[in-house]
């Protein structure tokens, strides 16, 4: 579900910087925010106009969470810790500086960061994370929980599997498969498939 009117929203685990960004695209929004969870030890990275609480001093986990982390394993925990504790309602975030095309197609719980560009004809499952700036070609079909680093520079018809992880800068050619799990290196050029659990690095990678 995407949802364009002001609502208030809890983060919920809080211990990546990136919850600075998710802050800013609330704000953008309109979205209050109702409270930062702090579902592991650690710092925490929310501003200190947001509310911190500890999730062992919850009850229950109510109304539409957004899950502010970029890798997709802590990603993929942090959703089932917080179903466990109640949660139902993960609408998609996307900030009003990205351009979408009228032909697309959207799960839940997507985060999609300032200055994006999505190509038409995609498909994009449940709990991907798209970050600043990246570029993503037509008929891109991108997987749950795959996460698209800043300024990620994908051509058409690329398929990206369920929790793959593609670095900040990489670029990746068109028609290229990338595998369930795999990761991309920052500023890697993957002109071959990368198999699922697969490592590209470098120039002309995989």
């Amino acid at each position: 579900m995407t949802i364009h009117a002001p609502i208030s929203v809890t983060l919920f685990a809080i211990g990546s910087p990136i919850v600075a960004d998710v802050e800013e695209t609330c704000a953008r929004l309109g979205w209050t925010i109702a409270a930062g969870v702090s579902n592991v030890a650690g710092p925490v990275y929310v501003s200190d106009a947001v509310a911190v609480v500890r999730a062992d001093a919850m009850t229950s986990l109510n109304g539409p969470v957004v899950l502010p982390l970029f890798s997709p394993a802590n990603r993929r925990r942090a959703w089932a810790d917080a179903v466990a504790r109640g949660a139902a309602d993960f609408p998609n975030m996307i900030d009003p500086t990205a351009i979408l095309p009228r032909r697309i197609e959207l799960a839940h719980g997507i985060y999609i960061n300032a200055g994006c560009v999505l190509g038409a004809a995609s498909r994009i499952a449940r709990f991907a994370f798209i970050n600043r700036g990246a570029c993503l070609g037509h008929h891109l079909d991108l997987g749950a929980f795959a996460s698209i680093g800043p300024g990620v520079t994908i051509a058409g018809g690329v398929t990206i599997g369920d929790g793959a992880m593609i670095g900040a800068g990489a670029t990746i050619l068109p028609g290229v498969r990338i595998g369930r799990d795999a990761v991309v290196g920052a500023g890697a050029i993957v002109v071959r498939d990368v198999p699922d659990g697969g490592k590209a690095i470098g120039r002309a990678a995989s």
